[in-house]
């Protein structure tokens, strides 16, 4: 068999599961029911507990399955279980092994250095090839260009876990973990996420030039090259390195995957209890440091995306140190101390504010107590996307650190 029936196969599977219901601009609501819920008959605000079970009850029943989504995400899974078969039964070269990790981890960066720190929430600058390395590897990642993703992501930012939230957790693990590619998108979606300024990304000719050669670039970064090394370079026989090409790409996607879902259920709020994001170490190993999410949706212009000053959860934070070291990364920013402490006392959760309290052996004040218990989060985009967004505080802003600022 040629490589040309693993391109034909391959790309209706992997590229088609993308769309339908990751894309506004190509999934603009059409039919007379999804312009009436547009024009405010969905329940679209929360106010109590049983608007939010009529609402979600909505949401579930208006809801369209794309079944040819269903059907290619159940054809991948399968396939990467025998995959996992033949990794467990030690079919596996350990050399197909070892390199299905570490080319995992590359396309990881494209994700975790890329796409979400660097082009959703301008956490740091990067010089041109160090954009160009991190195009390439969120093309071998193949979770929509880097435009539609980062836009999908300061909408979640924006308007977390409410109806224009892509993958609302609110809805539960499931949808917010993959259900959510299954179904075509909320109303809310379209709507308050035309509201999210996405200029400065297609600024970037690096962008551009991605969303213009997206195709052969899929085709080259995420099947061509893990297959042609296992194959070719390994000596995995052909069906086996189509078989580790997909089971790899299907394990990177469960890892992002979690951060959307576990990641929004369980685990501490240490920042904001208000909120559902959490920290959760599990995922932040999984997703190389994208696990300690309730400080991460709280800062999200932090480029470490956590508040450790190490790297034992948090690979990402590690690659783009070195980056900072060569050069290639600039105006790197952080959180001060005080600001963080700040939050911790006014919104985080009581086991944090406990542990803060017996370090510093003093009692919390009566006002630090009083703004805890008052501060809340309405679904009304009040939350902050990353650097450059509007709404962001300008004691934060004043207080944010920059490392490394150097003409990029």
């Amino acid at each position: 068999m040629s490589s040309n029936l693993l391109t034909n196969i391959s790309y209706d599977l992997l590229l088609a599961s993308q769309k339908d219901c990751s894309s506004p601009e190509k999934d603009e609501p059409k039919t007379a029911e999804e312009n009436n819920l547009i024009n405010g008959q969905y329940i679209g605000h929360r106010e109590d507990a049983q608007g939010l079970l009529k609402n979600n009850d909505l949401a579930t029943k208006n809801m369209e399955i794309v079944w040819k989504n269903v059907a290619i995400f159940v054809v991948l899974h399968s396939v990467t279980v025998y995959g996992l078969y033949l990794l467990f039964t030690f079919q596996l070269k350990i050399a197909t092994v070892l390199f299905a990790y570490f080319y995992t981890m590359y396309a990881a960066f494209g994700i975790t250095a890329g796409a979400h720190r660097l082009w959703a929430h301008r956490s740091y600058i990067a010089k041109l090839p160090l954009r160009i390395f991190l195009m390439l590897a969120q093309s071998a990642a193949l979770q929509n260009d880097i435009h539609e993703w980062a836009r999908d992501h300061r909408v979640h930012h924006k308007f977390t876990d409410s109806d224009a939230d892509p993958h609302n957790a609110k809805r539960g693990f499931f949808f917010s973990h993959v259900g959510w590619l299954m179904c075509k998108k909320h109303p809310d979606v379209f709507t308050k996420g035309k509201t999210v300024d996405m200029s400065d990304v297609l600024n970037d000719p690096v962008v551009r030039f991605q969303r213009k050669y997206y195709l052969p670039l899929i085709l080259l970064m995420n099947l061509t090259v893990p297959t042609y090394v296992t194959y070719c370079w390994i000596g995995e026989d052909f069906w086996t390195s189509v078989i580790v090409t997909f089971g790899r790409y299907v394990l990177s996607l469960n890892g992002t995957w979690l951060v959307n879902s576990a990641a929004h259920i369980w685990g501490m709020k240490p920042y904001d209890q208000n909120i559902k994001p959490t920290e959760n170490k599990f995922v932040a190993a999984v997703a190389f440091g994208e696990g300690w999410h309730n400080y991460h949706h709280v800062f999200p212009w932090d480029y470490k995306a956590a508040e450790l000053g190490n790297y034992k959860w948090n690979f990402t934070t590690c690659f783009l140190d070195f980056m900072a070291k060569i050069g290639w990364a600039t105006d790197l920013k952080t959180t001060s101390e005080e600001i963080i402490r700040k939050r911790m006392l006014r919104t985080g959760d009581n086991s944090l504010r406990l542990t803060l309290q017996n370090q510093e052996s003093k009692p919390l004040s009566e006002r630090d107590i009083r703004a805890h218990s008052e501060h809340q989060h309405p679904d009304d985009g009040d939350l902050i996307w990353g650097w450059g967004d509007k709404d962001m505080d300008q004691e934060e802003i004043n207080a944010v650190r920059r490392s490394n600022r150097k003409k990029a």
